[in-house]
């Protein structure tokens, strides 16, 4: 029981282990009794699995806000409407994946549950590692600002750049290295088949098996914007990953609501892009001003997010929605 309220990168053990505890929870109550079986997920469906991940994610937080002080708690909240709205870009590239291999909407909810389990792992590797170089050299943190305003910058004028999939090189070095069948098997991943070229059966990856891997890579690419954002919010890396982890468990959820209104936030990148540049500021700002109060980071924070959803909402009213991934018909 001694390990159970030892020191654990700044919080207590069992801390951790209570929101692992949580997550495992909710992951085994979302597969193993909601989504045992592949169907398609509606929107309705979708709305009321986000609303149960984010009241989750809001109980937590409140009782973070209880337990370990209303700073964390602020922090915490900032921090996951940080990753909430930023991952909105994902959603987006993740709706182009889907489409590019025609991945039925019936085993998209597979990738991305899957996806999930990568997205804790990876992010725990990349929170851990900043919390190790903030402590062992604090002007990192100025690095992640300039590189927050930077980036920024670059998205406010990237508003319509989309992904090239077909040359995306993680993709190209897949095909190479792996047999690969024409079409899905199923909810397969991996299918042993008989080898066109030697008769004999070998192990072939199946276009989902191909999705599920770029959207590990896209998680990776988007952390590298996130991750820092939320480091310049707080170095505590519980609040950092705790709130990173329930933003994003929530938003694969809402996944299949967004990705049918995806077109109607096409102005929200622009709101990001000011999120960026403010949360980076802030960081060179204390030696000027001080501090800046956890209260007026999330304040502006949801204000921006909030004005580039009510100018999408209006600027693309009467707008039909475009490109659907479960339209296409064209299997890689």
């Amino acid at each position: 029981m001694e390990f159970m309220h030892a020191d654990f990168l700044g919080t207590a053990a069992w801390i951790w282990v209570l929101f692992v505890g949580i997550v495992i929870a909710l992951l085994t109550f979302d597969l193993g009794v909601l989504h045992k079986d592949d169907r398609e997920i509606g929107v309705k469906e979708s709305l009321l699995l986000s609303g149960g991940y984010i009241t989750a994610a809001v109980l937590f937080g409140s009782w973070v806000w209880w337990y370990l002080g209303a700073e964390s708690g602020m922090n915490y909240f900032t921090g996951f409407a940080i990753e909430k709205s930023l991952s909105m870009d994902n959603v987006f590239v993740i709706a182009m994946i889907f489409s590019f291999f025609a991945i039925p909407r019936q085993y998209q909810h597979r990738v991305l549950f899957w996806g999930i389990l990568g997205v804790i792992v990876l992010r725990a590797v990349m929170i851990g590692l900043g919390a190790a170089l903030v402590k062992e050299f604090s002007w990192v943190l100025y690095l992640f600002g300039a590189f927050l305003v930077v980036t920024g910058i670059k998205m406010w004028f990237m508003v319509d750049h989309e992904p090239d999939i077909e040359s995306n090189p993680i993709l190209k070095f897949l095909r190479k290295r792996m047999r690969v069948t024409e079409g899905l098997r199923g909810n397969a991943f991996v299918v042993n088949e008989a080898d066109p070229k030697t008769g004999k059966v070998a192990r072939f990856a199946t276009p989902l098996l191909l999705a599920l891997v770029l959207i590990e890579f896209v998680d990776l690419i988007f952390a590298v914007d996130s991750v820092p954002a939320i480091f310049a919010i707080t170095t505590d890396p519980f609040i950092v990953y705790t709130s990173n982890i329930f933003a994003i468990l929530g938003l694969r959820a809402l996944y299949f609501a967004l990705a049918a209104m995806i077109h109607r936030f096409k102005y929200l990148k622009y709101a990001l892009a000011l999120v960026l540049v403010f949360i980076g500021s802030k960081i060179f700002l204390v030696n000027f001003i001080g501090k800046f109060p956890p209260a007026l980071s999330l304040s502006i924070t949801l204000g921006l997010i909030a004005g580039g959803v009510v100018f999408s909402l209006w600027k693309t009213r009467g707008e039909t929605t475009q490109g659907k991934p479960e339209h296409s018909t064209v299997q890689r």
